[in-house]
């Protein structure tokens, strides 16, 4: 029996649309794209910031280590790192540790766009503030060091709101006479090999130059020898044909001959 129109209003079905609440349902898949989009860019976000957060905490910088000699002044280096701008509150500290202590002592403080120092302690009389906080510099001089001063100077930095960070220290180690290095030694002993092997290589490539033109000499040498023979013997027949008294030699010789021929 073929398929009518009129037959399909009566099939009946849990999942069938009556035809009065018009067009067919369609699933909406763009809505869901585009919520899981803002999903997934909303923890993006949260993780960057997260790594943001931990990125932006000041970072402090100082030398390992620096060497000076009994009676001299030496300068202690200390900057910072801070995606914020230069605060006008940024703070400097510095403590003291020495060899064999187990406790540090503060012997330097900069806030508030003034320096203020022990005047009880070891540098007392002997410290100075040489940095520019307005550069990120907080360095300090120490003058007229000694054998008592070596141990481990650490500086701390803020530049607010950049409160989170780690100081740094440096380590100062002070001699009658300043140490030949072991880098030193070392590329120093890397030089005179570099040049050995220069040398070498010159000298190789002078006596390949030596070789070269003694061989060209001796091959010019037998070239002219052979050149001036040909040429000799070209001047003896030349001269020969220009000598008349040859000529009438051989001239006279040569009815000579034909005379005893004709005799015979």
């Amino acid at each position: 029996m073929p398929w009518s129109h009129s037959l399909l209003p009566s099939i009946s079905s849990p999942f069938s649309i009556p035809r009065s609440l018009g067009t067919p349902l369609h699933i909406d898949l763009r809505g869901d794209r585009r919520e899981i989009m803002l999903s997934v860019l909303a923890l993006t976000s949260v993780v960057l910031l997260g790594i943001v957060s931990q990125t932006t905490a000041i970072v402090v910088y100082t030398s390992w280590e620096k060497h000076a000699l009994v009676g001299t002044d030496v300068r202690l280096s200390c900057s910072f790192f801070s995606w914020q701008w230069t605060s006008p509150d940024v703070t400097f500290s510095w403590q003291y540790r020495a060899d064999g202590a187990k406790e540090g002592i503060s012997i330097f403080h900069f806030a508030g766009g003034a320096p203020y120092q022990d005047s009880k302690g070891p540098f007392r009389d002997r410290l100075e503030f040489v940095g520019n906080p307005s550069r990120r510099d907080g360095s300090i001089l120490i003058k007229n060091v000694d054998f008592g001063d070596n141990g481990t100077f650490t500086c701390d930095a803020k530049n607010p709101p950049d409160i989170a960070g780690h100081p740094s220290s440096v380590r100062l180690v002070v001699f009658e006479k300043v140490p030949v290095q072991a880098g030193v030694i070392t590329g120093a002993i890397i030089g005179v090999v570099l040049g050995l092997l220069i040398l070498i290589v010159a000298i190789y490539y002078l006596m390949r130059f030596l070789v070269a033109r003694r061989v060209f000499s001796l091959s010019m040498s037998k070239h002219g020898k052979k050149g001036k023979g040909k040429e000799g013997s070209q001047q003896k027949q030349a001269s020969a044909v220009m000598d008349p008294a040859k000529l009438k030699a051989a001239a006279s010789e040569k009815k000579k001959q034909e005379s005893r021929r004709e005799k015979k």
